[in-house]
Formats: structure tokens, C-alpha cells, sequence
């Protein structure tokens, strides 16, 4: 019998489905986690947590009226930030004290949040730097790396279906998996913001 040592933990690599943060799934690629994000109405946007990759068989039968949703997202109908509730808290908290800008005259797209583990942690658009570079990344306040989206490089060839992923991806690094949830709901938010220019 042939014994190997294990290497170091694999980050979460997320795959994002579509590239549209109202409606998509994040699936790992490793098959650890599972996220299906869903607009449930005009205003409203659901974060399930899945046991399964998303699949042409769960979309036919799995429907939101009987599943609860981990957190959901309620905007303004003019597309402003509303509240945030995440599943046995005691109620909504507002976008706007969820995430704050990280200075009074700082970006709009750099913000920071405090997460369940006590712990603050900073969102920041990056932007197009090059191929190798993320469109966004989360920080410590001391600048270590927590995640990451990537988007599919602008020189890939297109998929040729609607079934594989849209070749962007959400990255959790080691340590930092136990706050998917609150990575992926602060992040869907960053990009309503970046979506609505808020």
C-alpha cells in the first residue's frame, strides 16, 4: 500500500455558472460547496446553500418555495441598497452599515465588513490589470489575501453551451472557508453596487 503525505488544504475555487450575480450558481471545483443565487423577485435576491453541483437534473425539480435560502438580499426598487438578513439573525441589517466605505471620500468600490468571526475584512474592485490579475479582491485589514474573483480572460473562446461555467471563478483561500457565505453575500452586494454605480 502506497502512503502519501498530504499536501497543503486547497483553496475553495468556485465556479461561477453564468457571470450574472442576481442569478447563478457557484460550484467548486473540487465538489466541497455549492451555492445557487437566485433573484427571487424584482427586488429580492436568495443565497441557497446546495449539497449538489448545479445540474440540469436539480434545475428540473428543485424550487425555491421549498428550500430556505442562507440569506437574502432585499434592494430599493431604483436599485439602492437596502438590508441584508442571513438565516437565525435576529432581523435585517442595512447594506449601507453592512458594508462601509473604507474612508468618507474613499471609492464607492472599496469597502469593508465585519464578518461572524469578529474579524473586519476589506473588498476592493481592482480592475483590468492584466490577464493574471482579479477583478476583485478581499483582504485582512493587514493586506492577507482571503478571496478572490476572476474574471474569464478576454481572449478565451467563448463557451459553446449554456451548461459549463462561464469561465470566471471565486477563490477562498485556506482558513477563510468557514466564511463562504458572508464572503459570497458581501460580494454579490459590491457588484449590485458596482452594477448601479452606488
Amino acid at each position: 500500500m502506497v502512503h502519501t503525505h498530504p499536501g497543503p488544504p486547497l483553496p475553495l475555487i468556485l465556479e461561477d455558472r453564468t457571470g450574472a450575480y442576481t442569478s447563478t450558481d457557484f460550484d467548486d471545483v473540487y465538489d466541497r460547496a455549492f451555492f445557487h443565487i437566485l433573484c427571487t423577485s424584482q427586488r429580492s435576491v436568495a443565497i441557497y446553500p446546495m449539497t449538489r453541483r448545479t445540474s440540469r437534473k436539480r434545475d428540473a425539480h428543485w424550487s425555491p418555495a421549498v428550500h430556505s435560502p442562507a440569506a437574502v438580499l432585499e434592494f430599493g426598487g431604483d436599485g439602492s441598497l437596502g438590508s441584508v438578513r442571513f438565516a437565525g439573525a435576529p432581523g435585517p441589517v442595512a447594506m449601507a452599515n453592512y458594508l462601509r466605505k473604507t474612508s468618507m471620500f474613499g471609492r464607492s468600490l472599496s469597502r469593508k465588513f465585519a464578518c461572524s468571526d469578529g474579524r473586519e475584512y476589506k473588498w476592493v474592485r481592482e480592475g483590468s490589470q492584466g490577464e493574471a490579475s482579479p477583478e476583485w479582491t478581499c483582504t485582512t485589514p493587514d493586506g492577507f489575501l482571503v478571496a478572490q474573483y476572476d474574471l474569464k480572460p478576454s481572449k478565451a473562446r467563448p463557451y459553446p453551451s449554456p451548461d459549463t461555467p462561464s469561465g470566471s471563478s471565486f477563490t477562498i483561500h485556506d482558513g477563510f472557508a468557514h466564511l463562504t457565505l458572508e464572503l459570497l453575500v458581501s460580494f454579490t452586494i459590491m457588484r449590485h453596487i458596482q452594477q448601479y454605480n452606488l
